[in-house]
């Protein structure tokens, strides 16, 4: 397919960059709100509709609602641009179709984090979407789709694994424009890279397991979501400790997608 030009390619690196912007801004605010629960602080140990829920609340809640929804819709649109154009040239493969069928589920994932922006933003802080166990008993009523549950947790527990790979082999500085960032200033983007990657592949995981068993089970009680991952964490030996390093590793991720805005290649 012919790849775009010109005026085209500024709204997409503007959409992109706008993008990365917002889902940053998500990451940050869940890492912070599970870091304040894990220090005693308040905060809560939620996933991104309570994060939304937490932002809608705030002093001019309604105009960040609403930033966060058009950079959110913006990001949805760019990672559909990176299947559809092959912007990092994946190839027709079939490791690098299932790449981009990737990003266009990520896309539709964060496209419903900004319908739900939009919602609360029009009922002034009401309830957004249901909660995992809700969507996954609907899931669930259909045909196939005990199925289809169990495919999205391996699915989610493949993302997992790839962010720990991408870590360990700092693979996603092959989509940075490095030779713009100064040797210390790399560095230190490469500390927040990777330990944001570790921390997200991590709840990434935990949501697979849970997922997978409550398919396994025909039992969507129990189904957790990113909000459910930090509780569990919270949970353990040592918990308030362990979220705290993996919450701070959520707002290193949120980092990590700054540097993205700024440094990354979104040539479509």
């Amino acid at each position: 397919m012919d790849h775009p030009t010109g005026n085209t390619q500024r709204i997409i690196t503007i959409a992109a960059r706008m993008g990365y912007v917002a889902k940053g801004v998500v990451y940050i605010l869940i890492g912070g709100l599970a870091f304040m629960a894990a220090i005693g602080l308040g905060g809560q140990r939620g996933g991104t509709s309570e994060a939304l829920h937490e932002l809608a609340v705030k002093p001019f809640g309604g105009f960040m609602l609403a930033a966060m929804a058009v950079g959110l819709l913006a990001y949805t649109a760019w990672r559909i641009i990176q299947a559809i154009f092959d912007a990092e040239n994946k190839g027709r493969g079939f490791k690098g179709l299932c790449t981009r069928g990737g990003f266009v589920i990520s896309g539709l994932i964060y496209g419903a984090l900004a319908i739900n922006s939009i919602k609360l933003l029009l009922s002034s802080g009401g309830s957004g979407s249901g909660s995992t166990q809700s969507r996954t008993a609907e899931l669930m009523s259909h045909p196939g789709g005990l199925i289809a549950v169990f495919v999205i947790g391996v699915i989610f527990g493949f993302v997992g694994l790839r962010q720990w790979w991408r870590a360990w082999k700092q693979s996603y500085r092959k989509n940075w424009h490095t030779q713009e960032m100064p040797a210390h200033q790399l560095h230190i983007a490469d500390v927040i890279a990777r330990w944001g990657l570790t921390a997200r592949g991590l709840v990434f995981l935990i949501m697979s397991g849970f997922i997978c068993l409550a398919a396994l089970h025909t039992n969507p009680q129990r189904a957790r979501g990113l909000g459910g991952a930090l509780e569990t964490l919270a949970d353990q030996p040592f918990g308030p400790w362990i979220l705290g390093v993996v919450a701070l590793g959520l707002v290193a991720y949120g980092i990590y997608c700054f540097v993205n805005a700024r440094y990354r290649n979104v040539n479509a």
